[in-house]
């Protein structure tokens, strides 16, 4: 009798302890290592149990180089986490402009939206981040839209109370 072969879905100590190291690279901005990895193969895709990429990580800390580096190794910009958010949904809501601004201009799109229906530039409108708001307009955000509630980006921003963003969606109206 044969043993049974080990089960694929089960990783040995070594390998989980390897893959932590991996997404705290991503996390840490910690480039050079992660860059070094890639170069041997590491899939840029790579996603943790909540379904954030490698990409979504380093952007949601705001390590710019780190997100450069992954999207030179074919990182997906548009690759959304379990919540439903993408990469630029998240810099929106840390209002990271340098990191909105480089998955921009990697193929990230303003009009992604989640199962919900919110978009990048909802999120910047919410948490009053008025730079990524303007960028995102002037990359073609259109105000107008609303999520799966109906809510547009300047009613979200009135409800917060962001009075920065919602002065500049009003504006565009």
């Amino acid at each position: 009798m044969q043993p049974a072969p080990p089960d694929p879905n089960t990783l040995d100590d070594d390998t989980l302890a390897f893959v932590r190291r991996v997404f705290q690279h991503a996390r840490a901005g910690e480039t050079a290592a992660l860059a070094e990895l890639l170069a041997q193969g590491l899939p840029p895709n790579l996603r943790n149990e909540r379904g954030d990429s490698l990409l979504m990580l380093a952007c949601y800390h705001g390590h710019a180089d780190t997100a450069r580096v992954l999207l030179a190794h074919g990182a997906d910009p548009e690759l959304m986490n379990d919540a439903g958010q993408t990469p630029l949904a998240g810099a929106a809501f840390k209002g990271d402009l340098a990191v909105a601004t480089l998955l921009l201009d990697h193929g990230a799109r303003v009009e992604t939206a989640g199962p919900n229906g919110k978009q990048a530039l909802m999120f910047a409108a919410m948490f009053n981040r008025s730079d990524i708001a303007r960028l995102l307009l002037a990359r073609g955000a259109d105000p107008g839209v609303a999520d799966a509630d109906g809510v547009t980006a300047l009613a979200a921003a009135r409800r917060m109370g962001a009075a920065d963003t919602a002065a500049l969606l009003a504006a565009t109206d």
